[in-house]
C-alpha cells in the first residue's frame, strides 16, 4: 500500500481520512497542517509540504483549502508524486495549477468521494432527458465555507450535459416574482436551480428532484459520517499513478 502525506491532516476530514486509510492498509506517513493534529495515527506532523522529504511518501491527499491545493500542486509536480484532491471551493487559478501538475504526474480531483454521491450524479444524468424540470438541493454542516457545494455544481453540469445531448432545451423558471430575493436559489447551467442549506448536525447530503406533469422522481444521498469518503479516496489512490494525466471526478474510475 502507499505511504501517504495528508494535507489538511488536522481538520475533521483529514483526521477521518488518516484513520480510515490506515485501517485499509495504507501507511499515513505525514499529516501536513499548520495546526497540531488531535491524533497522528502513527504519522509525523509537518506544517507544510516543503518540510516533507519527497522520498518518504508515494502520494499526496489534499483536503485542505484552495491555497493549500496550489502549494500541493507545485510540490507534487516538482517531485513527480501523484496527487488526489478533495478540497472544495476551487477556482480557475487552482484548476489551472492542477492541469499544469497533471502534465508531470497523475492527478485525481473530485467534488465528492462518497461512492453513493457519484452514483447519484450518474443516475441524475440518466434521468435528466426524461423530465421537464429538475432542481438540486445540497445540505451541509454549517462550517462549510463555500456554497453551493462542488458536488451540487458537478451534478448540475452532468444534468445539463445530458439534456443538451438529448436535444432538450434549457429550462426556464416559471417564477416571475420573488417576494424575497434569491428565494428560488441560484441558477446553474441550462437553468438547473441549486439550493444550499447549512445547518449544524449535518455532514453532506444531496437531493435531486425531477418533475413532469403527473409524476416526480427524487434521488437522495446522505453521508452521515466522514468515513463515507474513505472508500472513494482509496479508489482514487489505487488508480492514480506517476504517469501524467488528470482525472476529474470518480465517475471515470467506476466501471
Amino acid at each position: 500500500m502507499t505511504r501517504l502525506a495528508i494535507v489538511g491532516g488536522a481538520g475533521r476530514m483529514g483526521q477521518a481520512l488518516a484513520e480510515g486509510l490506515a485501517a485499509r492498509g495504507h501507511t499515513v506517513a505525514v499529516l501536513v497542517d499548520r495546526a497540531e493534529p488531535a491524533a497522528l495515527f502513527g504519522a509525523l506532523h509537518r506544517v507544510a509540504l516543503e518540510a516533507v522529504e519527497p522520498g518518504t511518501v508515494g502520494a499526496v491527499v489534499d483536503f485542505s483549502s484552495p491555497e493549500g491545493v496550489l502549494a500541493s500542486a507545485r510540490w507534487c509536480a516538482t517531485h513527480r508524486i501523484p496527487l488526489v484532491v478533495g478540497a472544495t471551493g476551487l477556482g480557475d487559478r487552482e484548476r489551472l495549477a492542477l492541469e499544469s501538475t497533471a502534465r508531470e504526474v497523475g492527478v485525481v480531483v473530485a467534488a465528492n468521494f462518497a461512492l453513493g454521491a457519484v452514483l447519484v450524479e450518474r443516475f441524475a444524468a440518466l434521468a435528466a432527458p426524461y423530465f421537464d424540470r429538475v432542481e438540486v438541493i445540497e445540505l451541509h454542516h454549517d462550517r462549510k465555507a463555500d456554497a453551493p457545494s462542488g458536488t451540487a455544481l458537478s451534478t448540475a453540469r452532468a444534468i445539463a450535459a445530458a439534456r443538451a445531448a438529448a436535444g432538450r432545451p434549457a429550462m426556464r423558471d416559471p417564477t416571475t416574482r420573488e417576494t424575497l430575493a434569491h428565494a428560488r436559489g441560484a441558477e446553474g447551467p441550462e437553468g438547473v436551480r441549486i439550493h444550499a442549506v447549512r445547518l449544524p448536525g449535518l455532514v453532506a447530503h444531496e437531493e435531486v428532484l425531477f418533475g413532469s406533469p403527473g409524476e416526480g422522481l427524487t434521488l437522495r444521498h446522505d453521508s452521515y459520517d466522514r468515513q463515507s469518503f474513505v472508500a472513494g479516496v482509496a479508489l482514487a489512490l489505487a488508480k492514480v499513478t506517476a504517469a501524467p494525466g488528470l482525472v476529474e471526478g470518480l465517475g471515470p474510475l467506476i466501471d
